[in-house]
Parts: structure tokens; C-alpha cells; sequence
């Protein structure tokens, strides 16, 4: 049976499913917050609460990334709704996170359209023709001590505030601004700017788990990148998305999105399918996941070798006639 076949058995959603890691979900998020707030003074609390308040603002930001494809619940109104009242707390404005996500799916692991991914990545050939800054700054961009902190920074609490094709949509991304201002300003109400502080230092760490998944979503040795009218949207989708298989927590605390290579095949697989999806068929169709020695190891790759078709590291010399890298 072709993969795409085998696939159709997971895309039903299922509304109870769907409302229990909806609601479930944002229980956890507010509990977590509120515990962590209330024992601000007790370490051993704290700490714990406030990494599983970051972790759970991952999921919710998946079950949004979910709703941007209509497929946590069956009824699109009802996945608009849902991706509007999650957005207030994943701080991505619903259309345009929807658009641009779209985007990134069309466009995947092609060469002429890097500018729609979440990550960017340069050529080989393009790093040994860049000059002095250029690579400078793509090496800074790069390295996971600047990537993954300023990442998080940058993007879920600067970038968001006006994302990119804004202008299209630009009365919900100011109402969505808005309705962050007064989330803001009930949470500074209630527990003070130690809560403001409490809640920012836990959501930067979500942010960062976010940045560290969404790497290696399509950023490891063996991912795929070509141009039209070779590149292959299916082999875009298997072999360019990566299976991420570190430990049951992670996939609790990231909604499933590890499993990315069938995500991108099919988008409409709901997160609560996805694990249980990747599970059965990967040994079928020989769907190769990622452990963590391999993840780990794929922040040292840079560049997309076009000859080798691979990712690779920086070249530790510059070829001849080239701008030093150093």
C-alpha cells in the first residue's frame, strides 16, 4: 500500500481528543504559572513549575500550529477559535502564524524559497563566494549559544509584534498586540512584576525548546534541498523533515511534532495521531527517527553541500582564492 493511503486512517479528527489537550493543556499552563508564582520563594517549587510552565507553552503552541490546519478539530470555525485564544498566550497572531506556516509547508527543501523557513541555511558554495561579515554573521546565527537564547528572544517576543507579511493582515495582528497588552497588564494585576518576571523567565525557556525543535525539524545530515524542477515535494516531505525520537516526555511536552517528516507528507494528522501514526508505519516504509547522540551532533552542521547533497560543517580552511572565514 502507497504511503499516502496508509496515511488517511490517521486524519480523522476526533472533537473529544481535540477539546481534552485543548483544554487540558491550558489547565496545566495556568496551574503551573500559578504554583510557581505562589511558591516564588520556595526553590525546589519554583524551578520544577516553572520548567513545566515553559514546557506546556510549547504544546499550546503546537495545538495553535495544529489549528493553522484545521486539523484539531473537525469544524474549521471551531480551530479559528481555538488558534485565536491560544495565540494570546504563544504570542503568534494567529493569521499570520496560519500564512506563513503554509508557506514554509509549500515551499519545503527548496533552494529558491529558503526566505520560508524558520531557520535559515546557506549553500557551500554561497559560504565560499560570502565575504568577511556575511559570514560572520551566519556563523553568530548559527551557533546554538546565539541560535537557540536569542532565538527564543527575538522571535516569540520581538519578531511576533509585526511577523512578516503583516501588512496583509495588519487589524489582527494589532487586536492580537492588544489583547497580549491586557494579559499583561491582568497578570502584573495579580501577582505583581515578580509574576511579569516569573512568567517571562518560563516562557523564554519554552521559547528555547521551541528554537531547539524546530532546528531539527529539517536541519540534520541527511535533510533534503533542491531546486525546481528536480526538487521532489514528496521526498521534500520524507526525507527533508526529520523523526525526532527523545523519550516519551518530549513528545508529551511537544504535542508530537517531532514527528515531522509525516506532518509535512499530510498536514491534516492531528498531533494526538501522529505518535501512534510514525509508530506503525515506520518500519513499512523505512522512516528513519533521530535519538539524541544524532541531534545533538546536527547543531554542528551549517551549510547544504549541493554536490554531496548533504548538510555539513563549516570548512575548516578556505578554499583557494576565497575570503578567509576567520
Amino acid at each position: 500500500m502507497d504511503i499516502r493511503e496508509r496515511l488517511k486512517d490517521y486524519t480523522v479528527q476526533d472533537d473529544r481528543l481535540g477539546a481534552v489537550s485543548f483544554f487540558g493543556t491550558f489547565a496545566f499552563y495556568f496551574a503551573t504559572l500559578y504554583l510557581a508564582i505562589a511558591n516564588q520563594g520556595t526553590w525546589w517549587i519554583l524551578i520544577p513549575m516553572m520548567v513545566l510552565n515553559g514546557l506546556s507553552a510549547v504544546r499550546l503552541y503546537v495545538l495553535q500550529h495544529d489549528t493553522g490546519h484545521a486539523s484539531l478539530f473537525k469544524s474549521r470555525k471551531h480551530n479559528d477559535w481555538a488558534g485565536e485564544a491560544l495565540s494570546v498566550v504563544t504570542f503568534a497572531p494567529y493569521a499570520a502564524m496560519r500564512h506563513n506556516h503554509n508557506m514554509h509547508h509549500s515551499h519545503l527543501g527548496n533552494l529558491d524559497h529558503r526566505e520560508t523557513g524558520e531557520i535559515h541555511t546557506m549553500t557551500l558554495r554561497e559560504w565560499n563566494e560570502a565575504g568577511f561579515w556575511q559570514r560572520l554573521q551566519y556563523r553568530l546565527y548559527r551557533n546554538p549559544f546565539v541560535l537557540i537564547p536569542l532565538g527564543s528572544l527575538f522571535t516569540y517576543f520581538i519578531r511576533y509584534r509585526w511577523p512578516k507579511n503583516a501588512h496583509t493582515m495588519w487589524r489582527s495582528v494589532l487586536l492580537h498586540n492588544l489583547a497580549i497588552l491586557c494579559y499583561m497588564g491582568a497578570l502584573y494585576a495579580l501577582a505583581g512584576w515578580n509574576g511579569v518576571l516569573i512568567w517571562f523567565l518560563a516562557s523564554v525557556f519554552g521559547g528555547m525548546v521551541g528554537v531547539f525543535m524546530v532546528y531539527l525539524q529539517h536541519n540534520f545530515e541527511d535533510t533534503y534541498w533542491d531546486r525546481r524542477p528536480d526538487l521532489d515535494p514528496r521526498i521534500a516531505a520524507l526525507q527533508g523533515s526529520s523523526a525526532l525520537d527523545l523519550g516519551w516526555w518530549m513528545d508529551l511536552a511537544s504535542a508530537n511534532i517531532a514527528y515531522h517528516d509525516i506532518h509535512h507528507f499530510n498536514a491534516r494528522i492531528p498531533h494526538y495521531n501522529l505518535r501512534k501514526c510514525h509508530q506503525m508505519i515506520r518500519k513499512e516504509f523505512d522512516l528513519p527517527t533521530i535519538e539524541w547522540p544524532e541531534a545533538i551532533r546536527s547543531f554542528s552542521l551549517k551549510l547544504w553541500d549541493e554536490d554531496q547533497e548533504r548538510l555539513v560543517p563549516f570548512p575548516k580552511t578556505a578554499p583557494s582564492g576565497a575570503v578567509p572565514a576567520q
